[in-house]
């Protein structure tokens, strides 16, 4: 990885698309770390650091501790990240949006400004959730001191339209990283969030017994490894094409089509954790006997009922995400248009009923590795842990799959753009005329 980055930085033009995203990378960071108007810097501070447990880890995960901080940047990628997966769920079931997806550059132009308003209306609702939690002493419970000074509506008013205001710059921050930097933009956000808490979270080993800490630390190394190698594992289904000679069609070239075992990626370990989030966030807002059960059974990561719909929720979320991003009968159709086949089955139907199976075949495993990777930490937590702290496993499952995920698709992006530049280097380079 080294390799690659001082390779890319020898090139003037990889060098400025580094440096820029780099720019924006730190901007946004700044932006995560600036308190919003009319919070209690002081008192947030104290109340967040004395903060812990499965609510308070998964808020400073998902938004890179800006959240209960409340700062400009609080609600970070999450509402563009939402946006995203419901519009690709939504085109299942919205055939004006599935139409606009099959159009090319002018539908996903499209595609992007609705998934820019839905970022808009989320961001509004998550704002007003945070804000009138802080109002209420919800979002850090046992706080002493009021988090706002001034719990008034025009004050709250004012906070929330900053969030909001907050939340759409980094959607155009990381548009920028897209058009004019390296790798995806809104994922190398995410994972600046990720990495930016993850120091804090190593920390947590050092307050645990010497036998806890090293256990901590293997199985934290070995998740990482097996999160590499399961990432990096694919089925190839060959491809051959015709080559037509005269009347006749003789064998051609030959390639394939590859499926990997985790199809999904990382979103049905997000879309799952911002889900079971909701319940936990909107908790005090219930109070009584209700927000002591939703604490209880769906806040705490080693509770029984939270970990069957860790895992249920993961699996369910990765077959239906796979099934809508993968379309075995569209792909089975462009191979038989570009005169291809699958080698002992004809093109059309039967291609597809294969590409169906073997993609079934696939995400079983996927799904039980997304679900073991999740549930992993929290079972290690519960049997490891210090009963005199109450500090989670550091390697969180959404984590670990993010950091390794982004960091090599951007590397795969750089190791791309930099061949392809050696290529061009190679057609431009002048032949040397031989001497006479």
């Amino acid at each position: 990885m080294l390799t690659v980055f001082a390779r890319a930085f020898r090139i003037p033009e990889l060098r400025r698309k580094l440096l820029f995203t780099l720019a924006i990378i730190v901007l946004f960071r700044l932006g995560q770390v600036v308190p919003a108007p009319g919070v209690d810097v002081v008192v947030v501070r104290s109340c967040a650091g004395s903060a812990s447990g499965g609510l308070f880890d998964l808020a400073q995960m998902l938004s890179g501790g800006a959240m209960l901080q409340l700062s400009v940047f609080a609600l970070g990628v999450m509402p563009y990240i939402t946006a995203s997966i419901v519009l690709q769920l939504l085109a299942v079931v919205v055939p004006r949006l599935e139409a606009l997806r099959k159009e090319g550059q002018n539908g996903q132009a499209r595609m992007t400004q609705y998934t820019r308003y839905l970022t808009v209306a989320l961001a509004v609702l998550n704002a007003g959730t945070v804000v009138a939690l802080a109002r209420g002493g919800g979002l850090l419970p046992g706080c002493p001191r009021p988090l706002l000074r001034d719990d008034g509506l025009l004050p709250s008013a004012v906070l929330v339209v900053t969030m909001v205001a907050g939340a759409c710059v980094v959607m155009w921050l990381g548009e920028l990283i897209t058009g004019r930097g390296v790798g995806n933009g809104m994922s190398l956000l995410m994972f600046t969030q990720v990495v930016a808490v993850f120091p804090g979270y190593m920390s947590k080993i050092f307050v645990m017994t010497p036998a806890g800490a090293v256990v901590m630390v293997v199985a934290g190394l070995f998740l990482v490894a097996a999160v590499i190698f399961v990432e990096q594992a694919q089925r190839r289904v060959p491809i051959r094409y015709a080559r037509p000679v005269g009347r006749r069609a003789y064998g051609g070239g030959g390639s394939y089509i590859p499926l990997k075992v985790n199809q999904a990626g990382i979103v049905p370990v997000i879309f799952t954790s911002s889900l079971l989030y909701l319940p936990a966030l909107a908790a005090p807002l219930l109070g009584g006997q209700a927000q002591a059960w939703v604490e209880r059974n769906l806040a705490a990561g080693a509770h029984p009922l939270y970990m069957s719909a860790y895992a249920l929720l993961i699996a369910a979320f990765a077959y239906f995400y796979v099934s809508i991003t993968f379309n075995p009968d569209e792909v089975a159709d462009g191979i038989r248009r570009h005169g291809g086949f699958v080698p002992g089955l004809r093109p059309g139907k039967p291609t597809a009923r294969h590409l169906a199976y073997v993609l079934s075949r696939l995400t079983a495993p996927g799904a039980a590795y997304l679900a073991v990777l999740a549930l992993l930490p929290l079972v290690a937590f519960a049997i490891l842990r210090d009963p005199g702290t109450q500090q989670n496993f550091p390697f969180g499952g959404t984590s670990v799959l993010i950091m390794v995920g982004v960091g090599l698709d951007t590397v795969k992006q750089i190791e791309a753009q930099l061949q392809q530049r050696d290529y061009e280097g190679f057609l431009r380079k002048p032949v040397t005329p031989a001497a006479a």
